[in-house]
Protein backbone atom coordinates (compact mmCIF):
# COMPACT_ATOMS: atom_id res chain seq x y z
CA UNK A 1 0.00 0.00 0.00
CA UNK A 2 1.14 3.53 -0.77
CA UNK A 3 -0.49 6.60 0.77
CA UNK A 4 0.40 10.26 0.93
CA UNK A 5 1.94 10.96 4.34
CA UNK A 6 2.74 14.68 4.22
CA UNK A 7 3.51 17.64 2.00
CA UNK A 8 6.70 19.63 2.58
CA UNK A 9 6.61 23.41 2.24
CA UNK A 10 9.70 25.62 2.49
CA UNK A 11 8.76 28.90 4.18
CA UNK A 12 10.37 32.25 4.96
CA UNK A 13 8.92 32.63 8.47
CA UNK A 14 8.56 29.27 10.20
CA UNK A 15 6.88 30.56 13.37
CA UNK A 16 4.34 32.72 11.53
CA UNK A 17 3.43 29.98 9.03
CA UNK A 18 3.20 27.36 11.81
CA UNK A 19 0.83 29.59 13.76
CA UNK A 20 -1.23 30.45 10.67
CA UNK A 21 -1.72 26.85 9.49
CA UNK A 22 -2.44 25.64 13.02
CA UNK A 23 -5.12 28.30 13.55
CA UNK A 24 -6.59 28.33 10.03
CA UNK A 25 -6.80 24.55 9.50
CA UNK A 26 -6.81 23.27 13.08
CA UNK A 27 -3.55 21.39 12.54
CA UNK A 28 -1.57 20.31 15.59
CA UNK A 29 2.14 21.27 15.65
CA UNK A 30 4.59 18.60 16.76
CA UNK A 31 7.94 19.01 18.48
CA UNK A 32 10.21 21.07 16.20
CA UNK A 33 13.27 19.43 14.72
CA UNK A 34 15.71 19.92 11.92
CA UNK A 35 19.30 19.52 10.86
CA UNK A 36 21.42 22.00 12.86
CA UNK A 37 24.48 21.58 10.60
CA UNK A 38 22.42 23.02 7.73
CA UNK A 39 20.55 25.55 9.84
CA UNK A 40 17.38 23.70 8.77
CA UNK A 41 14.39 24.00 11.08
CA UNK A 42 11.37 21.72 10.65
CA UNK A 43 7.94 21.50 12.24
CA UNK A 44 5.17 19.05 11.34
CA UNK A 45 1.54 20.16 11.57
CA UNK A 46 -0.69 17.10 11.83
CA UNK A 47 -4.36 16.79 10.98
CA UNK A 48 -6.31 16.02 14.19
CA UNK A 49 -7.49 12.73 12.61
CA UNK A 50 -3.86 11.78 11.95
CA UNK A 51 -4.47 11.13 8.27
CA UNK A 52 -2.07 13.73 6.80
CA UNK A 53 0.47 16.36 7.77
CA UNK A 54 2.09 19.52 6.49
CA UNK A 55 5.86 19.72 7.01
CA UNK A 56 7.09 23.30 7.23
CA UNK A 57 10.80 23.76 6.55
CA UNK A 58 12.96 26.86 6.99
CA UNK A 59 16.58 27.20 5.98
CA UNK A 60 18.41 30.54 6.12
CA UNK A 61 19.20 31.77 2.62
CA UNK A 62 16.18 30.13 1.00
CA UNK A 63 14.62 32.12 -1.82
CA UNK A 64 10.98 32.48 -2.88
CA UNK A 65 9.86 30.20 -5.66
CA UNK A 66 6.58 30.15 -7.56
CA UNK A 67 4.32 33.05 -6.57
CA UNK A 68 1.43 32.55 -8.98
CA UNK A 69 -1.64 34.77 -8.82
CA UNK A 70 -3.91 31.93 -9.99
CA UNK A 71 -4.00 28.18 -10.51
CA UNK A 72 -3.72 28.51 -14.33
CA UNK A 73 -0.65 30.73 -13.87
CA UNK A 74 0.89 28.21 -11.45
CA UNK A 75 0.91 25.48 -14.10
CA UNK A 76 3.12 27.65 -16.34
CA UNK A 77 5.97 26.72 -13.96
CA UNK A 78 7.01 23.09 -13.65
CA UNK A 79 7.06 21.58 -10.17
CA UNK A 80 4.61 21.64 -7.29
CA UNK A 81 2.03 24.38 -7.73
CA UNK A 82 -0.45 23.95 -4.87
CA UNK A 83 -1.76 21.70 -2.13
CA UNK A 84 -5.34 20.50 -2.30
CA UNK A 85 -7.58 19.80 0.68
CA UNK A 86 -10.69 17.67 0.34
CA UNK A 87 -13.40 19.22 2.50
CA UNK A 88 -17.10 18.76 3.19
CA UNK A 89 -17.90 22.48 2.79
CA UNK A 90 -15.78 24.53 0.37
CA UNK A 91 -17.56 27.80 1.24
CA UNK A 92 -17.01 27.35 4.97
CA UNK A 93 -13.27 26.66 4.68
CA UNK A 94 -12.79 29.41 2.08
CA UNK A 95 -14.44 31.87 4.49
CA UNK A 96 -12.42 30.61 7.45
CA UNK A 97 -9.10 30.83 5.59
CA UNK A 98 -9.75 34.30 4.19
CA UNK A 99 -10.87 35.49 7.64
CA UNK A 100 -7.55 34.13 8.97
CA UNK A 101 -5.62 36.23 6.44
CA UNK A 102 -5.45 34.09 3.29
CA UNK A 103 -5.72 35.96 -0.01
CA UNK A 104 -8.77 34.93 -2.05
CA UNK A 105 -7.60 33.65 -5.45
CA UNK A 106 -10.71 31.92 -6.82
CA UNK A 107 -14.00 32.05 -4.93
CA UNK A 108 -16.03 28.87 -4.42
CA UNK A 109 -17.65 27.66 -7.61
CA UNK A 110 -18.04 24.67 -9.89
CA UNK A 111 -14.91 22.70 -10.80
CA UNK A 112 -14.26 21.17 -14.22
CA UNK A 113 -15.56 17.89 -12.73
CA UNK A 114 -19.35 17.87 -12.77
CA UNK A 115 -20.92 18.08 -9.31
CA UNK A 116 -17.69 19.15 -7.54
CA UNK A 117 -17.14 22.60 -6.02
CA UNK A 118 -13.71 24.14 -5.62
CA UNK A 119 -11.90 27.30 -4.51
CA UNK A 120 -8.35 28.63 -4.15
CA UNK A 121 -6.63 30.90 -1.63
CA UNK A 122 -3.00 31.86 -1.04
CA UNK A 123 -1.46 31.51 2.41
CA UNK A 124 0.31 34.54 3.95
CA UNK A 125 3.48 33.74 1.96
CA UNK A 126 1.63 33.28 -1.35
CA UNK A 127 1.45 29.46 -1.50
CA UNK A 128 -1.71 28.24 -3.23
CA UNK A 129 -4.24 26.09 -1.37
CA UNK A 130 -7.08 24.41 -3.29
CA UNK A 131 -10.24 23.18 -1.60
CA UNK A 132 -12.69 20.75 -3.19
CA UNK A 133 -15.62 18.62 -2.12
CA UNK A 134 -15.15 15.64 -4.47
CA UNK A 135 -16.61 12.38 -3.13
CA UNK A 136 -14.84 9.12 -3.87
CA UNK A 137 -11.18 8.45 -4.64
CA UNK A 138 -8.95 11.25 -5.97
CA UNK A 139 -9.16 11.77 -9.70
CA UNK A 140 -12.51 10.03 -10.20
CA UNK A 141 -15.56 11.73 -11.69
CA UNK A 142 -18.51 12.19 -9.35
CA UNK A 143 -20.74 9.91 -11.42
CA UNK A 144 -18.15 7.11 -11.74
Amino acid sequence: MTALDHVGLSVADLDAQRDWYAAALGLVPTEPGGIPALGLQVVFLVDPDGTWALELLHRPGSQPGLQAASAPEAVLTQGFGHICLRVADVEELFGRLTAAGATPIMPPGPSPVSGVRMAFVADPEGNLIEMLDRPGPPGTPVDA
